[in-house]
């Protein structure tokens, strides 16, 4: 080592494409950036400072000793999105797959303590094969070293995961752990058990999209929360939902103080939902128009439609949006939209993110395949998670509120601070036309014209209940208030909150209904 400045050059050189040209010509045919490429996308200009370059494994099984690239893997460091700091990993599938063995590990663990440790979110870019083989145990103790620092992060700081290649065996459980996992359609995959375990196993012939592609994950298990065409489209995402977080649970998120304007006309919202209480609208249209001009991004937005989650901004506030969807399943609660908005609003408490809850519910999905599945515990979990958030809760009733689906919404009863009604709310055990089958019975049994009378029961109830001065009588209701009103009473609303403190009592830990 006769000159120590070329001895430095050429280590950093070939750490910088330790897999070969090759392997990068090949990552880029199949549509994904490599592994430096994606970090590129991700962070600030020239922002990203990179730790552990020349990190190497000390394996000598199975001829590792002869392959020994710097990195191992994984590129590790730190960086900015939008001037914040950030930490971020990124998986190298042009060396060893992107498996992982116990250097590879300890390269991550380190960024994780680091992240805790200052403060600051950290995103994990996932492309690996799972558990380096030739290592054995010692890979599977560098998951477990993982998964405990994910699980002691979890919400104390942001925690992101994109999956940009296969994504296998032991590897899924650490995304799953995180905040948000995001994937790249046609690229991306997640598994236990890989299509050629499964047909050993069971026979069964599945391929690696149908087991676990992003579709899947979306749309059915919902371990996915979005799903982007291209890599350098869910890099971007994560960046957008960056902007509505603050760094750590100990701060508040950002509000932009440059005057906003919402996205549609506030008095359109007084025709949006129709006077029939049977006929849907996509509440969509009145989210897009009571918040800042373009600033909604849907969480999850393709998986229990029943419910829509995501983040958005009002007046400059950053805010988590639970709104029941009348245009799939009449907005009805089911078992796969109570988790998800349970997982949701949970996500926000920790991060201090203010909650809006826009109602029109009919109640909770009946039968007995979602008794049979455990529709009492699922549903528990919104309840529950509802009840336990100490943020600032806004709710409104813009048509129905049938039920326990009106207790578990955000209602004043479980700790709502602001909770506001349409004129045309209904609120009430049940729709008229079951209260009135229960209600009168004997009478419509024994009616000589038993359709007339139960159309005047009908219209007797829906006077006396399905109204929501009732439940402003009673305080459950803070004011009834024009549509377009909304905007503004969400605006103040937010600004008088803003330093709201509320503990819970003091546990080790609530015992949510898993």
């Amino acid at each position: 080592m006769n000159n120590p400045a070329l001895e430095l050059q050429k280590r950093r050189s070939a750490a910088l494409t330790p897999g070969g040209q090759q392997r990068i010509d090949r990552q880029h045919d199949q549509g994904k950036l490599t592994a430096r490429e994606r970090i590129t996308v991700l962070l600030d200009e020239d922002s990203f400072v990179e730790l552990g370059q020349l990190v190497r494994h000390q394996s000598t099984d199975f001829g590792l000793e002869e392959q020994r690239p710097y990195g191992d893997g994984v590129i590790t460091g730190y960086g900015a999105i939008h001037g914040r700091l950030v930490y971020v990993y990124s998986q190298d599938f042009t060396v060893f797959g992107g498996s992982l063995g116990r250097a590879h590990a300890s390269k991550i663990v380190q960024l994780q303590d680091l992240a805790l440790q200052n403060g600051a979110p950290i995103i994990g870019i996932s492309d690996s094969g799972g558990a380096r083989i030739q290592e054995g145990v010692v890979s599977l103790g560098g998951y477990a070293d993982i998964f405990l620092r994910n699980t002691l992060a979890s919400g104390v700081i942001p925690q992101i995961s994109a999956i940009l290649g296969p994504c296998a065996g032991g590897a899924v459980y650490s995304p799953a752990i995180t905040d948000l996992v995001f994937m790249v359609q046609g690229t991306s995959y997640m598994f236990v058990t890989g299509p050629d375990v499964v047909h050993s196993v069971t026979q069964e012939e599945v391929s690696a999209e149908e087991l676990g592609g992003a579709t899947v994950h979306a749309q059915r298990s919902g371990v996915a929360h979005a799903v982007y065409a291209n890599d350098v489209a869910c890099l971007e995402a994560i960046r957008t939902v960056l902007t509505y977080l603050p760094q750590n649970s100990e701060q508040q998120p950002a509000v932009k103080q440059t005057p906003q304007t919402s996205t549609g006309n506030q008095s359109s919202l007084e025709s949006l939902v129709p006077q029939n209480p049977n006929k849907p609208y996509d509440m969509h249209d009145v989210i897009h128009i009571l918040v800042d001009h373009h600033s909604f991004t849907a969480i999850h937005d393709q998986f229990a439609r029943n419910l829509i989650c995501g983040f958005a901004r009002i007046g400059g506030h950053s805010v988590g949006i639970v709104a029941n969807q009348p245009a799939h399943l009449a907005g009805v609660l089911d078992i796969d939209a109570s988790v998800k908005g349970a997982r949701f609003v949970r996500f926000c408490d920790a991060f201090n993110i203010p909650l809006l809850t826009l109602e029109d519910v009919p109640g909770f999905l009946p039968g007995a395949d979602q008794e049979w599945r455990g529709i009492i515990r699922h549903g528990a979990k919104l309840l529950y998670a509802f009840c336990e958030a100490t943020v600032p809760k806004l709710t409104v009733i813009t048509r129905k509120a049938y039920g326990g689906a009106y207790d578990v919404m955000s209602s004043k009863h479980i700790r709502g601070d602001l909770n506001y009604a349409w004129p045309n709310a209904e609120i009430a055990v049940m729709g008229a036309k079951g209260a009135v089958k229960i209600l009168h019975r004997s009478a419509l049994k024994n009616a000589e014209n038993p359709e007339a009378l139960e159309q005047q029961f009908i219209e007797d109830y829906q006077e006396q209940f399905s109204n929501p001065y009732i439940a402003a009588e009673y305080g459950y209701v803070d004011e009834v208030i024009y549509p377009h009103e909304t905007r503004e009473r969400l605006i103040t609303g937010l600004e008088m909150l803003r330093n709201k403190v509320l503990n819970n009592p003091r546990k080790k830990h609530g015992n949510l209904p898993l």
